[in-house]
C-alpha cells in the first residue's frame, strides 16, 4: 500500500521529515510558518503542531539547565495517546490543555479554549504588552484574558459561573510549586558535544518515575557525577568556588532543618497525645487544654517536697483538686455540693472512658481512610497508562495481569517502616511522603495513641521524619531531580525519627543503617548522625514531658548485675524470641484471613470500633492495662528505692503477698499481647515498639520479682553469695528492661541498634552483657521459628516490591535464560515504527502486564538499546498529531554519526538552522543497558540488582544476540517463588 495514503492530515502534502532535515524543513513538512525573526516566541499563540516542534527544538540542548520534560497531567497525556490514529486526529482535534475538567467537550470551561501549551518542555517568553496586560486576569481566569465583549456575545452568566467554580482549584494549581523536569539539571547537556558528558548522552533522558516502579540508580549516579563535574570545572572563579561551597553544604543544611522540624512535630504530637489521653478521665478545671500531669504539677504535697520524677508522675494518682473527673460532672450527688459515691459513679467513668476512646479512634481511622488512600494520589509524575482506571478493550490473559490491580494502601496507617524500607530500596510511592500524609499521620497518631489502643507512637516517628525529609529536599534541585540522592536525605531523616522517639541519636543512626536504609555510604552516616543529634538536642530543649528527659521511660540504675542473673536473662531472651515469632505468625494470619478475608476488608472502620471497644472494656478493669504504653513501660523499668514512690504497687517489700501483684502484671501481659496481635495493622497510625516493649517488660518484671523473692527467702544459697546479705541485691527493673529488649528484638529482628538504644535509655554501659545476650538469643530463636520479622511480613501482605539484599538463596539448577521474560514486547530499530504502531505496542504491553520498558533490537536480534515505558509514553504524547510519522532509534555510531551529539547551540525556532528531529526517540534510549549472558550464574543477577541497583537486565546469548529481559519487579517475584519452594 502506498505510504502516502496512510499519513495523517498533517503530513498529507509532504513526506515525513528525516533525521537529517533541519527545523525549517520540519516546519515546512508540518505546514508551519516560521515567526518573524524580530518577535519573541509566545507558545500560547502557536498551533499545536508548531508548539510541539518548538518544544522539541528547545529540548535539543542549547538552553542548558532548562527543563527537558515538564510533566503534565496523566489525564491529558492519556487523551492524546488515545486520540492517536483516530478519525480526524489532527492538531485541532487533540486536547490542547493539560488540565482536564469534568465538563464535556461542548461545555464551556475556563481552561478549555485557552492557549496554554500542551507539551512537557515548552517555555513561555513573556515579552509583549498583551501578556503583561493580562497577568492579573489570567491569574484568576486562566491564561486567556477576561474579555467582556466576548461574554456579551455568549451566555455571560453561564461562563462567569463556570469560571467561579474553577477559581479555587486553579488558584491552588498556580500557587503550588511547579514540578520541574526530572533531567532538568543545570550544568550538563544530554545533547551537547562535551566528551566528559558522553556517559550522560549514552544513558539517555529520563522522565519522572511512576508509582511502584524502580528508580534507575545508575542513571541517577551518572547524572549527579556530571553535575558535580560541571561545578568543579568552574572553581577557577570566585563565583564558581562559592557555588561549589553551597553545593557541598546543601546536604548539611537540609538535614539540620529536618532535625529541627522533626523535633518540633514530635513535641506537638506528644503534648496533644497527653491531653487527649487524660481527656478520657476528665479535664483540668484551671485550663482545659492541660494534661493531668501539667494540671497537677503544682500539688504542694508532691512537687514542693520532691524533685523525683516518679513522684511527679504519681501526683495525679495521689490527689489533685484541680482535676475534674467526668463522674463529678455527670454523676449523682449526695447533696448540693457533696462528693460522688456509689456504683453509678464508677459506671459513668467507665462509659465516658469507652465513649471518648471510641471517638478518638474513629476520627483517626476516618482521617486515615478519607485522606490517604493510595487511589487518591495521582500526580503529574505518574504514568497515563499504568493506573488501575485505564482500561484497554482487548486485554490478553497473563499470569501477571493481577499485579496491575494493586492493593489499595492507606498511607497514614501502620508504622510506615515497611514502606520506608521499600522506598529507600529504590521504589517509588508517590504521595507516601507528601504533606497530606504528614498532616494525617501526625494528627491521627495523637488520636490513636490517646484512644488507649495497644499501639505506640515511636515507630511512626520514622515515617513522619521521612515525610519532613522528602518535603524539605524537594526545595533543592540537587535532590528534587535525583531520586537516588534524595534517598540519602531520607536515610538521615529516619535516624532523626528514632532519635526523637527514644532519645537515642546513636541508636537512631544504627537503626537506619541496620533496618531501614538500603544505600548507606560514609557521608550518609555522618549526616544521619548530625541530623539525629540536632533532633535530640532540639527535643530536649522543648522538654515535651516537663521532666528534662527526652522520653518518658528513660531511667537510671545505681546497682550492678551479678553472674547468677545470666540464667534468667537467658530465659527472657528465649521468651522474647518465642513471643516475637508467634506474634508475627498470628498477626500475619489475622491480617490475611480475617482482616483481608472477611467483611472487615470493606468495613475497616468497623474493625477499629470493635477493637477499640474490646480494648476499653478490658483495659479499664486493670490498673496496668489502663495506663498509657509509655507510662507502663516507665513504671516497669523503674528501680525501687526505699522511702520513694511504689510505682503503682510494682515495688514490693519483703514479706508482702506477691500473688496479687504478679497476677495483675500477668493479666496485663496477656491482654496487651493478645490485643496487639489484632490491633497492629488496623487502618490508623500505629507503631509496634511500645506494645512489644510493654509485653517484654511485664514478663521481665515478673521474673525479677520472683528472683527478688527467692533471694529474700533463701539468702544463704551459694548463688546469692555475691549479694553479701544485701536485700536490694536483685533489681526487678533491670529484668524488665532486658525482657523488653528481647521481645522487641524477636518482633522486629533488630540487634545492634536496639542494644545501643537501650544503653542510651539507661545512660549506662553497665548492662551491656545482659542486653546483648538477651537480644542475640531472642533473634536466634525467632529466626528459627519464623524466618521473617513483622516488617517483612507486612511488606509481603501489602505487595510491596522490596528486594532484600541480605537474604541468601539456594539457586539450584536454575539458569538465567529460564528466568528471562521472552514475552516482553520489543521494538525493531530497523523496522517501520510509526507513532500509532508504537502507541499500540505500548497498550499491548500494558494489557499483558509487561510495562517496564522495551528492548530495542534489530531484525537479527542485535541489541541496540532500551527505552522505558514512561519515556516512550512521553515521546509519543509529544508527537501525537502525526500518527503515521516514522520514529527512529539509532545505535551508537550509526545513523547520522555525530549529528545527534552535536546539535546547534541555538535552539530557538525562529533562529536555528538545525534542530533535533522530534521523531527521533534516541534521546530517550539507554544505548548501553546492562547485559548478562544466558549461562551466567544466578548470583550474578542478584548482585547486579541488589548491589548495582539495576532496574533491568538484558539477557543475551554467547554471540550477544537478544534472548530476553529481567526487570526488577519480575526478579523479586521470582525470589518469592524460590522462597516458597525452599520451605
Amino acid at each position: 500500500m502506498d505510504e502516502t495514503n496512510n499519513r495523517s492530515p498533517l503530513l498529507s502534502e509532504s513526506p515525513i521529515p528525516s533525521r537529517r532535515q533541519s527545523s525549517s524543513t520540519i516546519r515546512a513538512s508540518l505546514n508551519i510558518e516560521p515567526p518573524p525573526p524580530d518577535q519573541d516566541i509566545i507558545i500560547s499563540e502557536m498551533s499545536p503542531a508548531e508548539s510541539n516542534t518548538y518544544s522539541f527544538s528547545r529540548m535539543s540542548g542549547s538552553l542548558r539547565g532548562r527543563p527537558i520534560t515538564r510533566p503534565t497531567s496523566p489525564q491529558w497525556r492519556r487523551q492524546r495517546l488515545l486520540a492517536i490514529g483516530t478519525s480526524g486526529a489532527s492538531a485541532s482535534h487533540l486536547p490542547r490543555s493539560d488540565t482536564l475538567t469534568s465538563t464535556g467537550p461542548e461545555e464551556s470551561s475556563p481552561l478549555v479554549g485557552n492557549h496554554r501549551n500542551t507539551s512537557y518542555g515548552s517555555f513561555v517568553r513573556k515579552n509583549t504588552q498583551k501578556s503583561r496586560r493580562t497577568t492579573v486576569s489570567s491569574f484568576f481566569f486562566g491564561d486567556q484574558a477576561y474579555d467582556e465583549n466576548e461574554d456579551e456575545v455568549q451566555d455571560g452568566l453561564t461562563r462567569h459561573l463556570s469560571r467561579i467554580r474553577s477559581q479555587g482549584s486553579m488558584l491552588v494549581d498556580r500557587l503550588r510549586r511547579p514540578v520541574s523536569a526530572y533531567d532538568a539539571v543545570a550544568g550538563f547537556d544530554v545533547t551537547g558535544d562535551q566528551p566528559e558528558e558522553e556517559a550522560v548522552r549514552i544513558n539517555g533522558v529520563r522522565v519522572w518515575y511512576s508509582s511502584f516502579t524502580s528508580i534507575d540508580w545508575l542513571h541517577d549516579a551518572i547524572k549527579d557525577s556530571a553535575r558535580v563535574l560541571h561545578l568543579r570545572k568552574k572553581r577557577g572563579s570566585l563565583r564558581g568556588r562559592l557555588r561549589n561551597l553551597v553545593d557541598r553544604s546543601t546536604g548539611w543544611v537540609i538535614v539540620t532543618i529536618i532535625g529541627v522540624i522533626t523535633a518540633i512535630l514530635a513535641f506537638l504530637i506528644v503534648r496533644l497525645e497527653q491531653f487527649l489521653f487524660d481527656l478520657k478521665e476528665g479535664y483540668c478545671a484551671r485550663g482545659w487544654w492541660k494534661a493531668k500531669k501539667f494540671c497537677c504539677s503544682y500539688a504542694p504535697n508532691v512537687m514542693e517536697t520532691s524533685s523525683n520524677f516518679s513522684a511527679i508522675m504519681s501526683a495525679g494518682h495521689i490527689s489533685c483538686e484541680r482535676w475534674t473527673t467526668w463522674s463529678e460532672v455527670l454523676g449523682p450527688k449526695e447533696g448540693p455540693e457533696g462528693p460522688h459515691v456509689g456504683d453509678e459513679n464508677w459506671m459513668i467513668e467507665y462509659a465516658s472512658y469507652t465513649a471518648i476512646a471510641l471517638l478518638l479512634a474513629v476520627v483517626s481511622s476516618l482521617l486515615t481512610i478519607r485522606l490517604t488512600a493510595s487511589t487518591s494520589f495521582v500526580t503529574r509524575k505518574d504514568s497515563a497508562i499504568r493506573g488501575p482506571d485505564f482500561e484497554i478493550e482487548q486485554k490478553t490473559s497473563s499470569p501477571v495481569e493481577s499485579a496491575r490491580q494493586r492493593k489499595v494502601l492507606y498511607f497514614a496507617s501502620g508504622s510506615g517502616i515497611p514502606e520506608i524500607k521499600t522506598i529507600l530500596s529504590g521504589f517509588v510511592i508517590h504521595g507516601y511522603l507528601g504533606g497530606r500524609t504528614l498532616f494525617t499521620k501526625s494528627l491521627g497518631l495523637s488520636l490513636s495513641v490517646a484512644s488507649g489502643l495497644s499501639l505506640g507512637k515511636e515507630g511512626p516517628f520514622v515515617h513522619i521524619a521521612s515525610c519532613v525529609g522528602n518535603i524539605i529536599s524537594r526545595f533543592f534541585s540537587k535532590y528534587e531531580n535525583n531520586e537516588g540522592k534524595r534517598r540519602e536525605i531520607l536515610s538521615a531523616a529516619a535516624a532523626a525519627g528514632v532519635a526523637v522517639a527514644f532519645g537515642a541519636p546513636i541508636g537512631g543512626v544504627l537503626f537506619s543503617l541496620e533496618e531501614v536504609s538500603y544505600f548507606f555510604p560514609a557521608k550518609v552516616m555522618w549526616r544521619s548522625f548530625w541530623c539525629a543529634m540536632i533532633a535530640a538536642a532540639t527535643l530536649r530543649f522543648l522538654d515535651p514531658f516537663g521532666t528534662g528527659k527526652l522520653v518518658l521511660f528513660q531511667v537510671t540504675y545505681d546497682k550492678d548485675w551479678h553472674a547468677f542473673e545470666l540464667l534468667p536473662f537467658l530465659f527472657l531472651g528465649v521468651f522474647g524470641g518465642v513471643y516475637g515469632a508467634y506474634f508475627s505468625k498470628l498477626n500475619y494470619r489475622w491480617s490475611r484471613y480475617v482482616r483481608n478475608g472477611t467483611m472487615l476488608k470493606t468495613h475497616p472502620v468497623f474493625e477499629v470500633v470493635m477493637i477499640t471497644f474490646v480494648t476499653s472494656c478490658l483495659g479499664f478493669l486493670n490498673l496496668y492495662t489502663r495506663m498509657g504504653g509509655t507510662e507502663l513501660v516507665y513504671n516497669l523499668f523503674a528501680e525501687c528505692r526505699p522511702g520513694e514512690d511504689s510505682h503503682q504497687g510494682l515495688c514490693v517489700t519483703e514479706g508482702q503477698n506477691l500473688h496479687p501483684v504478679i497476677g495483675a502484671i500477668a493479666l496485663a501481659l496477656v491482654v496487651k499481647g493478645a490485643l496487639t496481635v489484632v490491633t497492629f495493622g488496623i487502618k490508623l497510625p500505629a507503631g509496634i515498639f511500645i506494645p512489644s516493649l510493654g509485653v517484654g517488660a511485664c514478663m521481665g518484671r515478673i521474673v525479677g520479682i520472683g528472683m527478688q523473692s527467692l533471694q529474700w527467702r533463701h539468702p544463704q544459697w551459694a548463688m546469692f553469695g555475691a549479694c553479701n546479705g544485701n536485700e536490694d541485691c536483685v533489681v526487678p527493673g533491670i529484668y524488665a528492661m532486658v525482657g523488653a529488649a528481647a521481645t522487641l528484638s524477636g518482633v522486629t529482628r533488630t540487634t545492634v541498634s536496639l542494644a545501643v538504644i537501650m544503653f542510651e535509655l539507661t545512660d549506662s554501659l553497665t548492662y551491656v552483657v545482659p542486653i546483648m545476650l538477651s537480644v542475640l538469643v531472642a533473634k536466634t530463636v525467632a529466626d528459627a521459628l519464623e524466618p521473617k520479622g513483622i516488617y517483612d511480613l507486612v511488606i509481603e501482605l501489602s505487595q510491596l516490591p522490596y528486594l532484600d539484599a541480605k537474604q541468601e538463596y539456594l539457586w539450584g539448577a536454575t539458569q538465567v535464560y529460564e528466568i528471562a521474560d521472552k514475552r516482553v514486547q520489543v521494538i525493531y530499530s530497523d523496522g517501520t515504527n510509526t507513532v500509532k504502531s508504537l502507541r499500540d505496542r505500548l497498550f499491548e504491553a500494558t494489557a499483558a502486564g509487561t510495562v517496564d520498558g522495551f528492548p530495542i533490537i534489530t531484525r537479527g536480534k542485535k541489541l541496540v538499546g532500551y527505552i522505558g515505558t514512561n519515556e516512550l509514553e512521553h515521546a509519543l504524547t509529544e508527537v501525537a498529531e502525526a500518527a503515521d510519522a516514522i520514529c527512529h532509534f539509532y545505535p551508537v555510531g550509526e545513523g547520522t554519526g555525530h549529528d545527534f551529539d552535536r546539535v546547534s547551540t541555538s535552539s530557538s525556532l525562529a533562529y536555528e538552522s538545525t534542530s533535533r528531529d522530534p521523531f527521533d526517540f534516541t534521546i530517550y534510549m539507554d544505548r548501553a543497558p546492562l547485559t548478562m549472558q544466558s549461562h551466567a550464574p544466578m548470583e550474578l543477577a542478584q548482585q547486579m540488582f541488589s548491589k548495582l541497583g539495576a532496574r533491568y537486565l538484558i539477557v543475551t546469548d554467547s554471540e550477544g544476540l537478544y534472548q530476553g529481559t529481567i526487570d526488577k519487579v519480575s526478579w523479586i517475584a521470582f525470589l518469592g517463588e524460590l522462597e516458597e519452594k525452599s520451605k
